[in-house]
């Protein structure tokens, strides 16, 4: 998406037109191995590097060492939480609340419904930082979903692959990848959340982009086996 078309997002009224078809991602368990090209394992949260972009120069002339890094970190816990059928999120360090999906087609979804099927997130909306990385740490020690792509600005939805993880470490992913924050396999999840002051944000709009909605397995029987 060229720069004359960026746009401001309203993340908890999104406009996604119904009966769009979902594309279904592949879920591995995450380890530091296959996690090397997205990001690393986090077992420190607080003591764990999350890296800073130097700011870029087109000129000739390089950026000095130790310059263009230097703003800093937000940091504060990220909450999560399912209300029926539909997954909220809170970033404190940022200060931005969203709708992250939904477990049902989101014109059938209902926060009220006593018994949601969770076995998937459906996504409308995801975003890379080029400015730094980002920890997400689970606080409660709750396993939960990372879906991720690392391919740029081009991304498409069968670049993407959802990471398990069982709750024993958190993550943090280089700058640069796609993501749209967490997704629990709990109601409820608190999660550390670090990242670059300055939290530029690159965005991609599935329903306008590609025509669907990005799914996300939330079954993971298989991989416990």
């Amino acid at each position: 998406m060229s720069n004359d078309q960026s746009q401001r997002f309203d993340y908890l009224n999104p406009s996604v037109p119904a009966n769009l078809p979902h594309f279904e991602i592949p879920i591995v368990r995450a380890t530091a191995e296959n996690f090397a090209a997205y990001g690393t394992i986090v077992t420190d949260y607080e003591q764990h590097h999350v890296p800073i972009t130097q700011w870029p120069h087109t000129g000739w002339r390089p950026v000095d060492a130790g310059t263009g890094d230097e703003g800093g970190y937000m940091q504060g816990n990220f909450e999560f939480w399912w209300q029926g059928d539909v997954l909220y999120g809170e970033n404190l360090a940022v200060k931005d609340k969203y709708i992250l999906g939904w477990c049902e087609a989101p014109e059938k979804a209902r926060d009220d419904n006593p018994q949601p099927l969770r076995d998937k997130l459906l996504i409308w909306h995801a975003n890379h930082h080029p400015d730094g990385g980002q920890l997400f740490y689970p606080l409660d020690n709750q396993p939960f979903v990372a879906a991720l792509a690392k391919t740029g600005d081009d991304m498409q939805p069968e670049d993407w692959v959802a990471f398990y993880c069982d709750g024993s470490f958190g993550v943090c992913i280089h700058a640069g990848i796609w993501h749209e924050a967490i997704t629990p396999l709990v109601p409820r999840a608190r999660f550390f959340d670090k990242q670059g002051a300055v939290h530029a944000r690159v965005s991609a709009d599935f329903p306008k982009e590609f025509g669907c909605l990005l799914s996300i397995p939330l079954t993971i029987d298989d991989l416990l086996r």
